[in-house]
């Protein structure tokens, strides 16, 4: 087995569990996806729980990786927090597919503790990466950051939920057309 059969499989588990959420896993079916036998999948991830661990955690990963990449690259703090809700469009843009943290918290009671720790992670990231934002661009003092990006992070969350519901992205942009408007995001 290859680290490539393992990057396919966590690939295909991501886009199956967007769509699907952990409960939509299932080996036989990745297996069909990667082109490999389903027995193969347990060569690397021993357990549902801990392939839909491991999805989560690259997941929490990789928007980690982007959104610091998006703070270095654009460097304006409020130009960033304007474009933060693009990281939640590109999923509904991909097939319509929900951000993967956001559909696996809502199956929280079915998860294995391992996948929730994960799950939890990517909200927790999300979050601190907004309250550091909103700090930097002295949209809210320090102590007024966490909450603020709490509830940044809901909102745009909830945005998605109803977009994806819908089969139209063009909701999204009005609900964060919206929270600018109130004045939860920064115009």
């Amino acid at each position: 087995m290859s680290s490539n059969s393992k990057e396919a499989i966590l690939a295909a588990a991501r886009h199956t569990a967007q769509a699907h959420g952990y409960s939509g896993l299932n080996f036989r079916d990745l297996a069909d996806d990667v082109g490999i036998k389903a027995a193969s999948i347990h060569y690397y991830f021993p357990s549902k729980a801990d392939l839909g661990a491991a999805v989560a955690r690259r997941y929490w990963e990789d928007t980690a990786a982007e959104l610091d990449s998006m703070l270095a690259e654009i460097g304006d703090p409020l130009r960033c927090l304007h474009q933060y809700p693009d990281i939640f469009r590109k999923s509904l843009e991909r097939d319509n597919r929900m951000c993967l943290g956001s559909f696996m918290a809502a199956e929280h009671d079915d998860l294995p503790e391992a996948v929730k720790k994960e799950v939890q992670t990517f909200g927790d990231v999300n979050v601190a990466w907004l309250a550091k934002v909103l700090t930097a661009a002295a949209v809210v003092t320090p102590g007024e950051s966490g909450q603020r990006g709490r509830a940044i992070f809901a909102a745009i969350a909830g945005a998605q939920l109803m977009a994806r519901s819908r089969s139209d992205i063009s909701l999204f942009d009005s609900l964060i057309d919206s929270y600018r408007g109130a004045g939860l995001l920064p115009a």
